[in-house]
């Protein structure tokens, strides 16, 4: 009997599938691509191997013994009751994003810089303005809230525009491979944000990570300061953030938020000195991206195969 591989992924092209098809056949599984994970769901009480961003199959698949998920948080399979097989094994795809999100930063980080939104405004109502103050990358002292892959490749990028210094924060304090200027524990938190002029936060969902930009810390943030965030939504305090946007004192470039999708009512869509992304940052609308989750799904079905631990295998309660 065929062991069986579900791939629930959307937007896969053919050489993606041809090269899952090669690696898994000669192991002895059958595999089935589908566009998301309610069409794969009759498929999943003999799944084996998931590869999809599919909580609701893992509830329902006892013979599953790892689910791969192509995003690189994996906040949804926290908790008990989310696999059926006390067997089964998570890892992520991070090491994907890290290209697609950090030029999103990039991105939204000139566009609050150099004054885009405004300058749309002027463009719109056809009017020759060409003199509104503008910032700059090189020279600001920077702070990554975040230093896992996404983190390391923001630094990277942010390197080339000169800046004065880039702090690192995390848990423990490390610099992993040196790429900071400096780096802190989050304990130290309250100290690095006062001299912030650009906060970029790329921390995941979990406990200790919500509101943990709160009232208290956005007040120590300098005049002028921007943040831009691209992790998760809950490790910023919104009712705050509101205040201090709508004081006009800081800006901020949003790519995730509390709630998911953005209640069309929330205040944050009119609110001043904001740049919105619907969640945009990390999808799977680069090709690269794409190439990439798939590489990293080959390399850790030729260690499960061969029984060796899995490079990316994350623990769902932490």
């Amino acid at each position: 009997m065929s062991r069986k591989l579900i791939v629930a992924i959307g937007g896969l092209l053919p050489a993606h599938r041809d090269a899952i098809r090669a690696a898994a056949e000669p192991e002895g599984f059958d595999v089935t691509f589908h566009k998301n994970p309610a069409e794969a769901m009759p498929d999943a009480a003999d799944a084996e191997i998931i590869f999809g961003n599919a909580p609701e199959l893992a509830r329902v698949a006892p013979k599953l013994r790892w689910l791969c998920t192509p995003s690189a948080g994996y906040d949804h399979y926290a908790g008990t009751g989310v696999f059926a097989s006390p067997e089964a094994m998570l890892s992520n795809s991070s090491g994907a994003y890290g290209v697609t999100i950090a030029e999103h930063v990039v991105m939204m980080t000139l566009e609050l810089m150099r004054c885009q939104q405004d300058y749309s405004g002027v463009v719109e109502r056809r009017e020759w303005v060409r003199n509104l103050p503008v910032r700059s990358i090189c020279g600001s002292c920077v702070a990554v809230l975040g230093t896992g892959d996404l983190g390391r490749t923001i630094a990277r990028r942010l390197r080339g525009f000169e800046p004065a210094r880039i702090v690192g924060v995390n848990r423990s304090g490390h610099n992993p491979g040196n790429l900071f200027d400096e780096a802190r524990p989050i304990a130290d938190l309250d100290d690095v944000l006062p001299g912030c002029d650009l906060l970029i936060m790329s921390l995941p969902g979990a406990p200790e990570t919500r509101h943990i930009l709160d009232g208290r810390r956005l007040a120590l943030l300098p005049d002028g300061a921007i943040i831009v965030n691209v992790g998760r939504g809950t490790s910023i305090d919104e009712e705050a953030l509101l205040i201090e946007l709508r004081s006009g004192r800081i800006r901020a470039g949003l790519d995730v938020f509390e709630v998911e999708p953005l209640p069309q009512d929330s205040p944050l869509w009119a609110c001043p000195n904001l740049l919105i992304t619907p969640h945009a940052a990390g999808n799977l609308t680069l090709p690269y991206t794409v190439d990439r989750i798939v590489a990293l799904f080959l390399e850790d079905f030729g260690r499960y195969c061969k029984g060796e631990p899995l490079k990316r295998r994350v623990d769902p309660n932490k």
